[in-house]
């Protein structure tokens, strides 16, 4: 065995009486992998982010949940006391999965923890059952997406709704919600799982359902990691189309633009061939945008210029939409996409259409990410902001924003599109807006040491902070989507009305703070560790 991995066998009385200090995890005895190893700890210190740094005392890398359980049992029942954070890929933004004086739980874990995994036999493959019409997969928490779509694709299934990025883990999105252009007809990815396995903060592992410790199930989905950890979930499924066609039009009126995204997400009771099955879009300041990384439809030998558009403030807005299909449907096609696109108004000329497989369709932001990565632009800091804004104020937010605060210079992609509150179940712990139909705004922006302050990560911070404080200031009532926040105070008022039944369950299932201490919601309520908060 690898020295890099600790495997405690230290008697802890035999230590204490000769007066060493204990560290809170010297005397942990436990299944699995526990790791100090330089390397390991660097790792598990950085998120996506890249603008927060916290190193923990030590990895884990589980076999199975009963090594999660037997690692958070002993950190509930230590006499010092330690966190414990569950980690899937990373791709937090400031530092949620990180933690200091505590353990990080490596749930996908990369090529070690599948290889511990794989030699332990503990964790099956993923597992298919088919009931009638429906259909479902359980798989691992620290699971990824795209592993879950190879998977299911093997039996001509897949899971209802995605997020944009599919390397992202399965309990990762379930703590937040999980959203992409499928919310408005079968609501997030919190929407479409029948049952899940929770580790709680007193190490205790429950299976949980609508119908079985309910609690728990609401409390865990969009529950930011604070009230268990997700060993096993169980996500809806449907047949799988075979291919997409992706279609992107642009409009130079926003009024115009947000009336046909909303005369779209209103049809998700139609049929299938009445309606499209995925709805997003994304706005353009930055005339380099045009013809770059999220427009990739664009031909770099006939770029679109925004001037040329008869724009309003410098600002085009695409709207981008998908039909899936396969070989019975393949003949009706353009006969559905024709007499849905009639009902828009999109500026004539700028109907851009491509068919592809639907697996690639799902998996095209990990395209540009490769591309990003060629280039040296993926490991930067990444300095998003991503808002829930209500149907009633989205007008104002554009004039603020859009045509105001962003300039015509947006170092990255700025995502815009409605969705159904009814889809989304209220019992579980993610806020949104009160009101029927509310935009995901998402200005996913990467700093750049380029000379240009404009792409500075100090520079896009602070203009974050002035898109905030507009929003305060002119009384739109949004909700942070991936919230970020420092004090309590803030907390509060981001759960709004839910706070009580929040704090409820965190004291019914992670009652010394144990968990996702990086969220900053709750202090730790290990009197060793007060002091260092």
């Amino acid at each position: 065995m690898s020295s890099k991995f600790l495997l405690p066998f230290v008697i802890y009385h035999l230590i204490s009486t000769v007066g060493l200090t204990i560290h809170p995890i010297d005397n942990l005895c436990l299944n699995g992998q526990i790791s100090m190893d330089a390397s390991d700890i660097e790792t598990a210190s950085l998120d996506f982010g890249g603008m927060t740094k916290t190193k923990p005392l030590a990895v884990s890398y589980p076999t199975s949940a009963d090594d999660i359980v037997s690692l958070v049992k002993a950190a509930y029942n230590s006499p010092q006391g330690f966190m414990v954070s569950a980690r899937g890929h990373g791709h937090s933004i400031n530092g949620q999965a990180q933690i200091a004086n505590g353990v990080v739980i490596e749930m996908s874990g990369g090529s070690k923890g599948n290889k511990l995994r794989k030699d332990k036999q503990n964790l099956a493959l993923p597992q298919i059952s088919m009931h009638g019409n429906s259909s479902y997969v359980d798989v691992w928490g620290g699971e990824l997406w795209i592993d879950v779509l190879d998977w299911t694709l093997q039996y001509g299934l897949a899971p209802k709704s995605w997020t944009d990025y599919l390397y992202l883990s399965v309990g990762g999105t379930l703590s937040n919600a999980g959203i992409s252009g499928q919310a408005f007809n079968y609501g997030p990815q919190i929407s479409n799982v029948h049952e899940l396995d929770v580790v709680t903060g007193k190490g205790e592992l429950i299976t949980c359902s609508k119908n079985k410790n309910s609690e728990l199930f609401h409390g865990v989905l969009g529950g930011l990691g604070q009230f268990g950890i997700i060993t096993r979930a169980r996500i809806a499924l449907e047949q799988a189309p075979n291919k997409v066609r992706w279609i992107r039009v642009l409009y130079n009126n926003f009024s115009t633009f947000t009336k046909d995204q909303e005369y779209l997400i209103s049809l998700h009771g139609k049929p299938t061939s009445e309606r499209f099955d995925y709805v997003e879009g994304f706005v353009i300041v930055d005339e380099g945008l045009v013809n770059n990384w999220r427009s990739s439809f664009f031909s770099p030998k006939n770029p679109v210029k925004i001037s040329s558009l008869n724009t309003t403030g410098g600002v085009l807005y695409c709207l981008e939409i998908t039909k899936n299909y396969d070989e019975s449907t393949a003949n009706t096609i353009d006969q559905e996409v024709e007499a849905l696109l009639k009902k828009l108004d999109f500026i004539p000329s700028s109907v851009f259409t491509t068919d592809l497989p639907y697996v690639d369709f799902l998996d095209r932001v990990h395209k540009a990410e490769l591309k990003l990565r060629s280039k040296g632009l993926w490991d930067v800091p990444h300095p998003w902001l991503n808002l829930f804004v209500p149907k009633s104020r989205i007008a104002d937010f554009d004039k603020g924003v859009f045509k105001g605060i962003l300039g015509n210079k947006t170092s990255g992609p700025i995502l815009i599109y409605p969705m159904n509150k009814n889809k989304w179940d209220s019992q579980n712990s993610v806020v949104t807006p009160d009101e029927d139909v509310f935009y995901l705004v998402a200005l996913l922006r990467s700093a750049l040491d380029s000379g240009e302050e404009t792409q500075t990560l100090q520079y896009l911070r602070n203009q974050n902070r002035q898109i905030l404080k507009f929003c305060d200031e002119s009384g739109i009532k949004f909700k942070q989507y991936l919230p970020h926040y420092k004090s309590q105070k803030e907390w509060k008022g981001h759960f709004g009305d839910k706070w009580e039944l929040f704090l409820k369950r965190k004291l019914q299932f992670d009652p010394k703070h144990i968990l996702a201490t990086g969220q900053h919601i709750f202090q730790p309520s290990f009197k060793s560790f007060r002091s260092s908060w």
